[in-house]
């Protein structure tokens, strides 16, 4: 006996997409944001199933054989929904669906407990139930925007000749030499063998990667362009709105490159991913704009309009030191630029994205290509209005002997294999970070990094 077709379920996102014609049969399934009973003998339920920000209203007859069941129903409950998809006569939707069958296939066992109650709540009680928060509009929203914009970056890098390397999450190096790295051990770390980490699976301290730029800069000189978007860690004990332990980070490295070649990639890297925001989540952009920050769509239509202003730290300083504003951090040359001087040079002086440049050498990693003067290294930061730095780079040093002299000793020694690339066919190059979480907090407006992570790793929590 031949098995009867499986009948093809269509997402609500593209019904209201124009996907399906009206007085067309569905089937959607879903949860139910809401359950409102009308005194003429009909249920209306809110169902919506993530793929897109509106739910749907589905109209249920009081004839249906289970009203009674559907009539009791809260909530959160899961249902699969068959019917008649109409012209609404309702105000602020175009369709709903008239039921023939509404099958409970999850039910909310006790509504009284039941975390996502129909009512708003603070960020901070989400947080408290993130296995939950996506099913409220804001967490909703959040989660579509981050596929788009994790989707618009491999789509930019790949049209535009980039190979993704999948740098190591485990690592036996501190890039940045910032020392606030985890761990990575199969030792009773409390009780070490007399031969300390030689008897680690590994045979060395290990760790978890704090960036994958000194990696894909091997790709690098082999591909010409790489990148690599991946998670990066830092033990940082910090409980501010812009810090997490696990994080993700955009690091692209071309090759045959200098500064200004880098900041002309990440001009159009923002502009183009910023671009393709708009489009792709335009429902979920205007909710931000409506609910989060009134100013999220102009400001990203301001950068994708603006020609960057290129500035030399120098001038920077020089801007900075001779305005009448007060900062709370004075600028002085040698010092990095703080977050309100990032946002007055933007906002304030020239009302445009600017890409800082050559920065001093004392304050820079050993990695960033020395400048002729001695005194300062091709380093970038792209600030933009509103928040200020959003990615940061450099040029590369490509010169051994040069690349020695910042080292320590010990760096020599464990990267080794990063002093070779510079011995084997060595050429200028150039690469910059952009932190994919800060990223979307510029996007949306939303102004504490947990709630861009699904899942935020911070001090004193991992429990989901």
């Amino acid at each position: 006996m031949a098995t009867p077709a499986t009948k093809s379920t269509i997402s609500i996102g593209d019904i209201f997409s124009a996907a399906v014609g009206v007085n067309q049969h569905v089937l959607i399934e879903g949860w139910l944001r809401s359950v409102r009973l009308s005194k003429g003998g009909f249920a209306f339920l809110s169902v919506h199933d993530g793929s897109c920000f509106d739910a749907i209203q589905v109209v249920v007859d009081g004839e249906i054989a289970n009203y009674d069941a559907i009539t009791k129903l809260t909530t959160g409950a899961a249902v699969i929904v068959e019917g008649a998809l109409v012209e609404s006569q309702g105000k602020g939707q175009a369709v709903e669906i008239q039921a023939s069958a509404v099958t409970c296939v999850g039910d909310v066992t006790n509504p009284e407990t039941y975390p996502i109650a129909k009512k708003r709540h603070t960020f901070e009680y989400l947080r408290s139930v993130a296995h939950l928060r996506p099913r409220t509009n804001t967490f909703g929203a959040v989660a579509r925007l981050r596929h788009q914009v994790a989707f618009a970056v491999h789509e930019y890098f790949s049209n535009n000749g980039f190979v993704w390397v999948n740098t190591p999450i485990i690592t036996a190096s501190d890039c940045e030499g910032a020392g606030e790295l985890f761990r990575v051990s199969t030792l009773d770390l409390a009780n070490l063998p007399q031969n300390g980490y030689q008897d680690d699976f590994f045979g060395t301290e290990t760790y978890l990667a704090v960036s994958g730029q000194l990696n894909v800069e091997a790709f690098c000189l082999s591909m010409t362009k790489a990148y690599t978007f991946g998670p990066t860690f830092r033990a940082e004990n910090s409980n501010t709105s812009r810090h997490l332990a696990e994080f993700w980070m955009i690091e692209p490295e071309i090759a045959f490159a200098d500064l200004h070649g880098n900041a002309s990639l990440a001009e159009d890297f923002l502009k183009s991913v910023f671009s393709k925001v708009l489009v792709a989540c335009k429902d979920d952009m205007h909710f931000f704009a409506e609910r989060i920050d009134p100013k999220c769509i102009e400001r990203l239509e301001g950068v994708i309009d603006s020609k960057f202003v290129r500035l030399d730290y120098d001038d920077a300083i020089a801007d900075l030191q001779k305005t009448d504003q007060v900062f709370e951090f004075p600028a002085t040359w040698g010092a990095d630029l703080q977050s309100e001087h990032e946002r007055f040079l933007t906002e304030e002086v020239y009302k445009a994205p600017v890409v800082v440049m050559n920065y001093p050498k004392a304050i820079k990693p050993f990695y960033m290509r020395v400048n002729d003067d001695d005194r300062t290294v091709a380093a970038m930061d792209v600030l933009v209005p509103g928040v200020g730095e959003i990615v940061g780079g450099s040029q590369r040093e490509e010169r051994l002997e040069v690349l020695d002299s910042r080292m320590t000793k010990e760096q020599q020694q464990e990267l080794w294999w990063y002093r070779d690339l510079r011995r084997y066919g060595t050429v200028p190059h150039a690469g910059f970070g952009a932190g994919f979480e800060r990223l979307l907090m510029y996007i949306s407006g939303i102004d504490n990094i947990r709630d861009v992570m699904p899942f935020p790793r911070v001090p004193n929590n991992a429990a989901f």
